[in-house]
C-alpha cells in the first residue's frame, strides 16, 4: 500500500482530500503541524502534499529541507498565494506540482495520480498508446511504425504533458520547467513555436490538434483518450 502524507492545518479541507484521495491502494498520514511531519520518516512514503502556510512554519521552507537533504519524494505544494512569482519559487524549491487554492478536489486526485504513476514507473518513462510509442529513454518516438525526430525541447515539452496528461499545464510552468537553465529571460514565444513543432510531427491535423491541444488563457495538456 502506498502512503501520502498530507500536510494541511484546514482541518475541513483536510478532511475533504482525504476523503477525495481515498482507494483501497492509498493510506493518506493527514497532519495539521509542521512540527508532526518533522517527526516522520519521510522515506515510507510516496507522495507529500504541503500547505505553504502553517501554524507552526512554511512548507515552502520544509521543502527546501527536504531537497537539501538529498530527499527525491514527489512534492505537490496547496497554497492560497497564486502569483506567478510564488508558483515560480516553489517548483524552483523543488515541488513537483502546485496547486492554488480554491481547487477542485477531482483536479488535486488527478494530480495525485499523476505523480504515483510516475513515482511508479520510476527510471522507466516509456508512453504507448496508438498510434504513439514514446521512449524518453532511449529516445526513440514512433506515431504508427514510422520513427520521428524531435528536438530536446520538443522531448521535454512533450515529457511534461504526457506527465500531466489530462490537466492543463500553465504556460508559465512549461516556460520554467522547460528553459531550467539558469537563462534570466525566455520569450514566451519560444514555447509557441516549439509547440507548434509538435502538432507539425505529432498531430495528423496540426490546425486541429486531437492530442495538443490549447486551453485558451492558461496553457496546454495532452488530451486523454
Amino acid at each position: 500500500m502506498k502512503k501520502v502524507l498530507l500536510l494541511e492545518d484546514d482541518l475541513a479541507l483536510g478532511q475533504g482530500i482525504c476523503l477525495a484521495l481515498k482507494s483501497d491502494g492509498l493510506q493518506i498520514d493527514r497532519f495539521r503541524l509542521l512540527s508532526e511531519a518533522r517527526n516522520q520518516r519521510i522515506s515510507d512514503y510516496a507522495l507529500l502534499i504541503l500547505d505553504i502556510n502553517l501554524p507552526d512554519g512554511s512548507g515552502l521552507d520544509y521543502l527546501c529541507e527536504l531537497r537539501n537533504n538529498h530527499c527525491l519524494v514527489p512534492v505537490i505544494l496547496l497554497t492560497a498565494n497564486d502569483m506567478e512569482t510564488d508558483v515560480v519559487a516553489g517548483l524552483e524549491s523543488g515541488a513537483d506540482d502546485y496547486i492554488t487554492k480554491p481547487f477542485s478536489l477531482a483536479i488535486l486526485r488527478a494530480r495525485v495520480n499523476a505523480q504515483l504513476r510516475r513515482e511508479q514507473k520510476g527510471a522507466s518513462s516509456v508512453y504507448q498508446s496508438d498510434p504513439f510509442l514514446f521512449d524518453f529513454d532511449h529516445m526513440v518516438f514512433q506515431k504508427s511504425g514510422l520513427r520521428i525526430e524531435l528536438s530536446k525541447t520538443e522531448q521535454k515539452l512533450l515529457h511534461i504533458l504526457l506527465d500531466n496528461r489530462g490537466m492543463t499545464v500553465s504556460r508559465a510552468v512549461l516556460v520554467d520547467r522547460i528553459w531550467s537553465d539558469g537563462a534570466e529571460y525566455v520569450d514566451e514565444n519560444a514555447l509557441s513555436v516549439t509547440m507548434k513543432r509538435l502538432r507539425d510531427k505529432l498531430e495528423d491535423d496540426p490546425s486541429k490538434p486531437t492530442y495538443l491541444k490549447t486551453v485558451y488563457g492558461l496553457g496546454y495538456t495532452w488530451a486523454v483518450k
